[in-house]
This record gives C-alpha cells, sequence and structure tokens, in this order.
C-alpha cells in the first residue's frame, strides 16, 4: 500500500485546507478539503484505487463542492450592486 492510498494523509490535507481556508476566505480551498475529505473517508471505508482514480474523485467531488458553495453563497439572479456616487467626491 502506497501513501497515496493511507486515508488519514487524504483527513490530514482535508484539515489543512480548511485550517488554509479560514485564513484566506475564498470558498476555493474548501472545495479542495470537501474533495480530500471525501477520498479519505472512502479510503476508511475499504475503497481500493489507484492513484490516479483517488485525484479523479478528488477532483470531481471538489468540483460539486466548488459549484454548491457557488450556488450558496454567490449574487443571487437579479441583484447586483449599482454605484451611483463616487466615495471620493465630497
Amino acid at each position: 500500500m502506497g501513501w497515496a492510498q493511507l486515508w488519514w494523509i487524504w483527513i490530514g490535507a482535508a484539515l489543512v485546507l480548511l485550517a488554509l481556508e479560514m485564513l484566506a476566505p475564498v470558498y476555493i480551498l474548501l472545495g479542495f478539503a470537501v474533495g480530500a475529505l471525501a477520498v479519505g473517508l472512502a479510503l476508511l471505508a475499504g475503497f481500493q484505487a489507484g492513484l490516479p482514480w483517488l485525484l479523479l474523485i478528488c477532483a470531481a467531488v471538489s468540483l460539486l463542492a466548488w459549484v454548491a458553495l457557488r450556488r450558496g453563497t454567490g449574487l443571487r439572479k437579479g441583484q447586483t450592486r449599482i454605484v451611483t456616487r463616487d466615495i471620493n467626491e465630497d
């Protein structure tokens, strides 16, 4: 068993990404953390695959998590911010 098939490495990577997300809240690292956590939990449950498949699963789950986060936290349809006055004009 190689290092890529160890569940605790993937969950550790997810925790590191979550900590980095708290330092720089951009919602990108959170998606990667969800993907790494999903792979770690799958390996813990007994899923066996090679590194390319694990990376593909991590990328797919990360993309789905990013889309869900974007949909949940992004601008709503018809919601725009219109600036009518410059703050430096006084």
